[in-house]
């Protein structure tokens, strides 16, 4: 029977994506099916799978590997540089940017959300309905960080302020808690030893991350299909952890939950995450959601008038606890958006059962109260993703075009910069030959600059762009100005150079710096040989229906899926993928990667929403 359970959970995890996928079910986030699912299944209803040794274990196996995983989703770049750190270009952005940075929103939002839990916590023990004060306010201030990032993901907003802000929040909405569950464990557990003892925890992970700083960097010449070698470090991390958490009087879940910002903080390659999600969302995570649900028996509860009254006490709090974000969010973005950004931080989840399942170890909790803390929670995760899709709109700021910016207007430039223009960029060009203004001003918007020196530059806010073209035919101006503009931080700088004594001579100095150059010349032979190699060439870069585009993949939404299996793929061809500084040719089973330099052809209509698409930072 035993064995019998367990497969029928491995078939409802199988079945379970593959349904909502069929039947378009987006309303609710998988894990919350999974969890009605197990109710389902459980002795609520069918009473056809029954909690055992192995399958308890398998379940805190699974919740030790889904705090890792969160851990694992933290992303810390936002604290990481300090101004000072900062180019000139970011420091200047950064200055005209709003009063209130997403840091700022994020800390003040979770700051509020901390008040307004400790005053509902109080008074429900006034009220008389749940006692603990403490465990409440831990079980009303957390986020789902997995549910907010695929929302997140889904509008593409990881890149964009309001996405980070709420991010930052959801981010604080799981670590707090995990540290006040740390030292309400520690109060509580019999088994409890001196706080102090903690601190062997953080110093372990502090060991950890300056033990392994290097790995990744020699990863690539040792690491095999069959040694997994990421893979092996990953699940020694965390069980040194949850075995030194465990052994100081912690909980396991704090060990593994640091595990995973270890990891992090070891920046691994994308495919290591990838390969840790299939292991925890394809096996592990899922048998603990859906045995949290056949642990939840409805018969049981809804028998009990109390449970009844404790399921909307308790909804109304995790809600209620965040309606201090809004004005917060208000001091920035718009009225609907701060409304549906306190929505999706409403929603919460996994810690929840975390917390709920330590609390019933600890005895600190009845069935009833956690049935109810448990219903409640799963009600938010459809009332905030739900609210937040329907209210959240593009943010003026979010939807500028991206900015082009080229010195010197010749008859190879101007050409450029007006069919770009036609594609919806933002395009400047700018040139100090009073001649060249007067013979292009006409044809496209041209600034006469008294000189091109570079201190000149930065005060007309020539440098103030997404990219730089550097187009005259004066080699060593170009490299001077392209120095210059890369010092000041422009993500992109592109120069041309006739002269190959002058690129021989800096050419290092430029790839260093990340200067993309290129000469008429070097694009004429190429372009020869490619004309004599493949007689249709011509024909594809000068036709008006089709053309040869280049992206990099950006958009995680894309990552590891099949080239065949791309929305979009009946509309363009793709010819080359540039990956890891080798070219690839793609076959329709080839899998992209993050970061992958796209080089394919299409019609020019559908070309610029397919970039946007590849190429969005999510």
């Amino acid at each position: 029977m035993d064995q019998i359970s367990l497969v029928i959970i491995l078939l409802s995890a199988l079945a379970i994506p593959l349904i909502m996928a069929r039947f378009k079910l987006t309303l609710l986030p998988t894990a919350v099916v999974e969890i009605i699912v197990g109710v389902i299944l459980g002795p609520s209803l069918l009473n056809i799978i029954h909690a055992n040794d192995t399958l308890s274990m398998l379940k805190d196996v699974g919740v030790i590997v889904l705090l890792f995983l969160s851990g694992l989703e933290i992303d810390f770049s936002l604290f990481s540089r300090k101004r000072n750190d900062l180019t000139p270009l970011e420091q200047k952005q950064s200055a005209n940017a709003p009063k209130y940075s997403p840091v700022i929103l994020a800390f003040m939002s979770y700051g509020a959300i901390v008040v307004v839990s400790i005053i509902i916590a109080f008074l429900l023990k006034l009220s008389g309905m749940f006692a603990d004060v403490w465990l409440a306010t831990i079980l009303f201030m957390t986020i789902s960080l997995g549910i907010v990032i695929a929302a997140l993901k889904e509008k593409e907003l990881l890149s964009k302020p309001f996405g980070q802000t709420i991010l930052l929040i959801s981010a604080l909405g799981e670590v707090v808690p995990m540290i006040g569950l740390t030292f309400y464990a520690s109060a509580y557990s019999p088994a409890a030893k001196s706080l102090w003892l903690l601190l062997l925890i953080l110093l372990a992970a502090g060991l950890l991350v300056w033990r392994f700083k290097a790995f990744f960097k020699f990863f690539d010449r040792i690491n095999k299909s069959t040694t997994q070698l990421d893979v092996r470090l990953s699940f020694f991390v965390i069980v040194l952890l949850v075995t030194i958490a465990e052994s100081v009087g912690a909980e396991g879940i704090l060990g593994a939950f640091l595990a995973g910002i270890v990891i992090k903080l070891l920046q691994p390659h994308e495919e290591t995450k990838v390969r840790l999600d299939s292991i925890g969302y394809g096996f592990f995570i899922p048998i603990f959601f859906i045995m949290s649900g056949v642990g939840l028996n409805l018969r049981t509860l809804l028998a009990d008038p109390k449970t009844l009254v404790l399921i909307p006490a308790f909804l109304i709090a995790y809600l209620v606890a965040k309606v201090a974000v809004y004005p917060i969010l208000r001091l920035r973005f718009k009225n609907g958006n701060a409304f549906a950004g306190t929505a999706m931080s409403t929603t919460t989840l996994t810690v929840v059962l975390a917390i709920l399942q330590v609390a019933e170890h600890l005895h600190r909790i009845t069935a009833q109260q956690s049935g109810a803390f448990l219903l409640a929670a799963i009600l938010t995760c459809i009332i905030g993703p739900v609210t937040f899709n329907r209210l959240y709109s593009t943010e003026a700021a979010d939807a500028k075009p991206l900015n082009v910016h080229f010195i010197g207007t010749n008859l190879l430039t101007v050409p450029v910069a007006q069919q770009l223009t036609k594609n919806g960029y933002d395009i400047h060009m700018y040139t100090d030959q009073e001649r060249n203004y007067r013979a292009f001003n006409s044809e496209i918007d041209v600034h006469l600059l008294k000189n091109l020196v570079p201190d000149d530059l930065v005060a007309d806010d020539v440098f103030d762009t997404d990219i730089i073209v550097l187009g005259q035919s004066n080699s060593k101006e170009n490299y001077r100005l392209a120095k210059s503009a890369k010092q000041y931080g422009v993500p992109r700088v592109i120069a041309r150079f006739e002269d190959p004594n002058i690129l021989d001579e800096r050419k290092d100095t430029l790839m260093k710096m990340g200067v993309e150059v290129y000469s008429t010349p070097d694009v004429q032979i190429s372009m020869l040989r490619s004309l004599i190699e493949t007689p249709s060439t011509l024909e594809l870069l000068t036709s008006t229906d089709a053309s040869v585009y280049e992206v990099q993949l950006r958009n995680h939404k894309y990552v590891d899926i099949q080239v065949r299996n791309l929305p979009f793929i009946d509309d363009i061809t793709i010819a080359q993928i540039y990956r890891e500084h080798r070219f690839v040719r793609p076959s329709g089973d080839t899998p992209l990667k993050l970061n992958d330099r796209i080089l394919f052809t299409s019609s020019k209509q559908q070309s610029a929403q397919i970039r946007r698409e590849l190429g969005k930072l999510n």
